[in-house]
Order: structure tokens, then sequence, then C-alpha cells
């Protein structure tokens, strides 16, 4: 993953417990890099193991750590660095969620290594829309839960999301239905 991921983990985590508690992170995940580089790569362990050490250290289980980090990196890191971007993808929530699958091709086009999940829409109604996740990383599915409730609250949408399939029981992929 780029380092902007690892950064924002880093964000989040002293924002909201200090700097002390991150390094306890770094220490327990074995991570001694100093300062991740946003536009540089990292092993995905990395995060992985960030996320790991989180739960240990915060004792929260990682399933809502992922799911703030997806609030977090819609609400501050997306807003911050990609604002133009984002404002790009529609004007209500269901345009944007509606425009995702395109969203990670103009990535792309910054972030030349990047290896994206895919979203597809197979159902879109007036209050719902029903997106199909696939990502060769697995365990993902609370951090996309947390993308969709940022989404929501970055166009004042209360929503809900439900998981209605799962990769990591059996299903093609990860699947949720989004609602407001």
């Amino acid at each position: 993953m780029y380092g902007m991921v690892n950064r924002a983990i880093e964000e989040m985590v002293v924002k909201n417990h200090g700097e002390k508690v991150w390094e306890d992170i770094k220490q327990k995940a074995g991570v001694d890099v100093e300062v991740f580089v946003s536009s540089e790569g990292y092993s995905d362990d990395v995060t992985y193991g960030l996320v790991g050490a989180a739960s240990e250290v915060l004792q929260i289980p990682a399933e809502q750590i992922l799911e703030a980090f997806g609030v977090y990196w819609v609400m501050e890191t997306a807003q911050r660095g990609y604002g133009d971007m984002m404002a790009s993808g529609g004007k209500s929530l269901r345009e944007f969620l509606i425009n995702l699958p395109d969203f990670h091709s103009r990535l792309s086009m910054i972030f030349p290594h990047l290896s994206p999940p895919l979203f597809h829409c197979s159902a879109i109604g007036d209050r719902s829309v029903t997106l199909q996740y696939r990502s060769h990383r697995p365990g993902l599915a609370p951090f996309v839960i947390g993308l969709f409730k940022g989404l929501g609250q970055a166009y004042s949408t209360p929503v809900t999301v439900t998981q209605i399939a799962t990769k990591a029981t059996g299903g093609e992929c990860d699947e949720f239905v989004v609602a407001w």
C-alpha cells in the first residue's frame, strides 16, 4: 500500500490517542519507519501489522479500528488531499456511489502502481445502492463500511450500511447495501 494509508493511520491514532500511543503501536507492530512517505509503496504487511497492534494496544477489535479508519479516510485524508477529485465524484451521495467504480481509475493516473479494489453497482434505487467490492487484500470489509459511512457524513446524508455477502465466508465478493 502507498505510504499515505499508513500516514493516515498514524494521524488518526495521534489525533485520538496521542503520540505515545502511536509509538507503542509501531513498536508492537515491529515498524521502525520514522516517517511514511505518501507516494512510496510499503508492504501490505506493514499496514496489517499496524492495525493488529492498534487493536492490541487500544483494546479495540480490529474491525472497529478499520471502520473508524474508513470514516477518517473520507472525512480527513481524502477531503484534505483529494477534495477536488472527491467533489467531482457527484453532487449527492447517490451520484458519488454510482460513480465509485470509476473513482480508482482516476486515482491510478496519479499513482501508477496502485492496486485498487474494484466496485460494481449491482442495483441502484432511489434511496439505496448495492455495491460489490473486490480486492486482493483480505479483511478490509469493515474499512469499506467506514468509507460508506464517511461518505454519508461528507454529503450530510445519514446512511445505513448492511453487508449482504462476504468473501470471507465463501461469497464471490463482499457486497453492501448503502441506504439513506
